[in-house]
């Protein structure tokens, strides 16, 4: 927490630009801080990987994924954008990772029982 405020980090597929988006804004008005994610390269920022060779891109990946999970460091909860209960195995072990260092885990939609 920050000067009052609560700060949330954002998780999920890059694919749903449109909801990150959406949550942002919302949870905004509702008064969180909001960390989300640098580039969405499932969803209009494929041109980031273009031109990089196999071994760059597998390191520039890793890189993401690590920097993340330092964005959840930063936050008191994460907020796991699950369009049609979509999680994938990135985003589960964001939560894995949120989960155990004692974060709130939220989700945009309920999960299946």
């Amino acid at each position: 927490m920050i000067g009052g405020y609560k700060i949330i980090t954002l998780c999920g597929s890059t694919k749903f630009k449109e909801a990150f988006m959406e949550a942002q804004k919302s949870l905004t008005l509702q008064g969180y801080i909001v960390i989300s994610v640098g580039l969405f390269g499932h969803a209009g920022d494929a041109e980031v990987w273009e031109g990089m060779d196999e071994g760059t891109l597998t390191k520039t990946k890793e890189m993401l994924d690590d920097m993340h999970k330092r964005k959840i460091d930063l936050a008191d909860e994460i907020f796991v954008v699950n369009v049609h209960g979509y999680i994938g195995e990135s985003t589960r072990s964001e939560i894995a990772y949120a989960m155990k260092t004692g974060k709130k885990v939220r989700y945009l939609e309920p999960l299946a029982e």
